[in-house]
């Protein structure tokens, strides 16, 4: 028997509204804040999407429903398995719910996406931000 674990998969929620998409300001360990979308750790029997709503409820306070998963990567700097789901909205204001996780909230406009990720995104969810978002 093996006694190594792998970490869960962490899954991002993609919630677009009103012509722009959510993003966090994470409080990182080193105290540097980092923007990303909401996102969590995978718990054991969840898919990606119920994970994806379920850190976006915890986080934001957002209550929002999974429409599809847009694609899956071993993250370029943790190494972690990420899942990435495209979500809507369904009520709720976003706001920062976890205030030991999180610093600030956005709502991104499509123009602005690359001052707060200066190093690109994953090109399947930039794909579809191109598609639903206007710019």
């Amino acid at each position: 028997m093996s006694d190594t674990e792998t970490k869960p998969g962490i899954s991002a929620a993609i919630i677009v509204q009103g012509g722009q998409v959510l993003m966090v300001r994470r409080r990182v360990k080193e105290g540097e804040l980092m923007w990303q979308f909401p996102a969590g750790a995978i718990e054991a029997g969840e898919s990606a999407e119920e994970a994806a709503v379920r850190e976006t409820e915890e986080e934001t306070g957002l209550t929002v429903k999974a429409i599809r998963l847009l694609g899956e990567r071993v993250h370029p700097k943790t190494s972690r398995l990420m899942s990435y789901t495209a979500c809507e909205a369904l009520s709720g204001e976003a706001h920062v719910a976890d205030a030991e996780e999180l610093d600030a909230v956005a709502w991104v406009a499509h123009a602005s996406i690359s001052e707060y990720v200066p190093y690109g995104l994953f090109e399947p969810v930039q794909a579809y931000l191109d598609e639903v978002l206007p710019h």
